[in-house]
C-alpha cells in the first residue's frame, strides 16, 4: 500500500512540475540590476549609492537628483532581475521624498507608528538565476528606491 501511495505522490508531483510553463518574457541584458517589466519591454532602474548620515537619532539616506529617469505608470510594478551576486531575497523598497534637488529617506532608530516602512514585496524564481520581484501593495505617485538589506546600493524609479 505504501508503494502505491509513494507512486501516486511522485506522479502527482511530476504532473504539477510538468504543468509549470517556462518563462517566456523579456530577459535583462545586465546582471544584478532590477528592470521594471512593462508587458514585453524592460525599463532599467537608475542605479546608484545612497549616502547615509546620522542626525538626532535618525539615519538619513540621500540619493542625488530630484527624480529618477526610470518611470512607470504601474502602481504595483514587477521587476525582472538576472542575478549574479545580488541577494534578491534581501531587497527592500522605500518611498523617497524629493528635497533640495535630491531624494531623501529618514529612518528613525526607534520604529514609529506612522514612520517610514519597507513596502511589501514578493519574490518568485522564473528560471535559474532569473527572478520576478513584485510590489504587493499599491504605490502612490512618487519616487522609490529598491535596496538590498545591509547595503547602500539603490535601484530607483518613479511612479507617475
Amino acid at each position: 500500500m505504501d508503494v502505491k501511495l509513494n507512486l501516486l505522490a511522485l506522479s502527482t508531483l511530476a504532473m504539477v512540475l510538468g504543468a509549470q510553463e517556462a518563462y517566456k518574457g523579456p530577459v535583462p541584458d545586465k546582471t544584478d540590476i532590477p528592470f521594471i517589466r512593462h508587458a514585453n519591454k524592460l525599463v532599467v532602474t537608475d542605479t546608484g549609492e545612497a549616502k547615509d548620515e546620522s542626525a538626532k537619532g535618525d539615519t538619513i539616506y540621500t540619493v542625488p537628483g530630484a527624480a529618477a529617469t526610470a518611470k512607470t505608470p504601474l502602481t504595483e510594478p514587477s521587476f525582472v532581475i538576472k542575478v549574479d551576486k545580488l541577494n534578491v531575497q534581501q531587497m527592500q523598497l522605500y518611498k523617497m521624498e524629493p528635497r533640495n534637488g535630491q531624494r531623501v529617506l529618514t529612518l528613525p532608530q526607534k520604529v514609529k507608528k506612522n514612520g517610514p516602512r519597507a513596502i511589501r514585496l514578493s519574490l518568485e524564481p522564473l528560471s535559474t538565476g532569473l527572478f520576478k520581484l513584485e510590489v504587493q501593495e499599491p504605490l502612490e505617485n512618487g519616487e522609490y528606491c529598491l535596496s538590498p538589506g545591509g547595503s547602500n546600493a539603490v535601484f530607483c524609479f518613479a511612479v507617475y
